[in-house]
């Protein structure tokens, strides 16, 4: 398929570029910048100049692709959704696959219980826009639309945890917000990347799929492994969530969410089997660990 990737050269759009790259579909991806689309075309990938600020003028790029894989986003609903939403409304009747990417912070503290895609939606303050963005996908009519909710994403030297490598690279110990006795639900992002080339092309319309490896991890490990890999010998640091919010805002109370969730509807209705390091080895001597 001609598959228009959004955040084609964000973190986890340049792994699903590749992914569908390598299972041959023809890839698109949506560049807003002179600097994007240089790094498209030495990757040999088709740019197409959009910005997610200019919904109208990506609702006429949806005329060029089979499919969209979103996986952009500003995290601002006044950007966010309206774009959303004009792809769709172009898409209307045409059959086209679209994928959007969500995120487990849509379920909110699991408060010890592990949840699925079909468990009742809690929000985080961060997303709670995130669930109308979603359903808007799933009933637009005449488009095969699917959810994914990814885990915190690893891998690549990328993502949340390099916060953590990073805060023991400079000052000698990973700081977490809170207690560190949460769990973060997490995935490998070549893992990740594969979710999406098997569920652009199997997954039914309508389908929402959770996107985690395993049990969820908890922090304070994740943390000492990635101070470990840093070369601060395990040292960390709690940083107290109300101080964290000073900061952050919003952002520290997702950090501090603690969540279980299951991939068992991946695993079962598309073969998804994550293969990769699990995050605890990445980050003790993958690709954060300290050269």
């Amino acid at each position: 398929m001609r598959t228009l990737v959004t955040g084609a050269t964000g973190y986890i759009g340049s792994a699903v570029v590749d992914a569908l790259a390598r299972a041959g579909h023809h890839v698109l991806g949506l560049a807003r910048s002179d600097d994007a689309r240089r790094k498209l075309a030495a990757r040999g990938v088709q740019a197409l100049p959009g910005d997610l600020a200019d919904a109208a003028g990506l609702a006429a790029l949806t005329e060029q692709a089979d499919a969209i894989v979103w996986t952009a986003t500003t995290n601002s609903e006044a950007v966010d959704a309206p774009a959303v939403a004009a792809a769709l409304r172009a898409m209307e009747g045409t059959g086209k696959r679209f994928l959007y990417t969500s995120g487990v912070w849509v379920h909110g503290d699991t408060r010890g219980a592990v949840v699925d895609e079909d468990s009742p939606l809690k929000a985080a303050e961060l997303v709670s826009w995130r669930p109308a963005v979603e359903q808007r996908v799933l009933n637009a009519p005449g488009v095969h639309g699917v959810v994914i909710r990814p885990g915190i994403v690893y891998g690549r030297t990328g993502g949340i945890p390099m916060m953590l490598a990073a805060s023991a690279r400079d000052d000698g110990a990973a700081r977490y917000v809170g207690t560190g006795q949460n769990h973060w639900p997490v995935v490998f992002i070549e893992d990740l990347a594969q979710l999406y080339v098997r569920a652009l092309e199997q997954a039914p319309a309508g389908t929402v799929l959770v996107a985690v490896q395993g049990p969820s991890v908890q922090v304070k490990d994740i943390a000492t492994a990635a101070s470990e890999g840093a070369g601060a010998q395990g040292n960390t640091l709690a940083w107290p969530l109300e101080d964290a919010r000073k900061q952050f805002g919003a952002f520290a109370d997702a950090l501090a969410l603690d969540q279980q969730l299951t991939s068992r509807r991946a695993e079962q209705l598309l073969g998804w089997t994550p293969r990769g390091p699990g995050i605890l080895e990445e980050l003790r001597t993958g690709s954060y660990a300290r050269r």
